[in-house]
């Protein structure tokens, strides 16, 4: 795939428009995700990496907490925990005090290539950013403050 620069341009204040710098950024955001997902290890989807860090972030959880949190229906979670236990990344626990409730964990292989799909997203990200100039990692930094405050993650 051929590297394509795009242009540098001192941004002006029509790209500051909410409806030019939703689209903008929609798209920026679109490309860096694609990348980003090319990080990931043969045969683990988008879809199973979400469930994977869902997963990690609540602890053993229910497939219904799951569903909740991924914004899935039932139906696709049952499929993608699946899809996780036959790759062994995942294992279902039936919970101690009401036994009909099972809980999903992460398996030890389960930690281990979400730790390995950091570092190597990590690993791409960092190597991009020491192209940029400093001052403009300065700007990249507080964007990320913005967007985390956009989709409401530091409350």
């Amino acid at each position: 795939m051929a590297d394509v620069r795009l242009e540098r341009r001192t941004p002006t204040a029509s790209d500051a428009d909410p409806e030019r710098l939703a689209a903008d950024l929609a798209l920026a955001i679109g490309r860096l995700a694609r990348r980003l997902r090319q990080q990931a290890e043969e045969g683990v989807t988008a879809s199973l990496l979400s469930a994977l860090w869902t997963i990690e972030r609540l602890g053993p959880v229910t497939l219904g907490d799951l569903a909740a949190a991924e914004r899935v229906q039932p139906p696709t979670v049952t499929r993608i925990v699946s899809r996780l236990e036959e790759l062994n990344l995942v294992s279902r626990h039936v919970d101690a005090a009401d036994r009909r409730v099972a809980r999903i964990a992460l398996t030890p292989q389960g930690r281990r290539l979400l730790d390995r799909t950091r570092s190597r997203r990590t690993a791409y990200l960092a190597k991009a950013l020491r192209s940029v100039e400093p001052d403009d990692r300065v700007v990249l930094a507080r964007a990320v403050e913005l967007m985390g405050d956009m989709i409401e993650e530091r409350r």
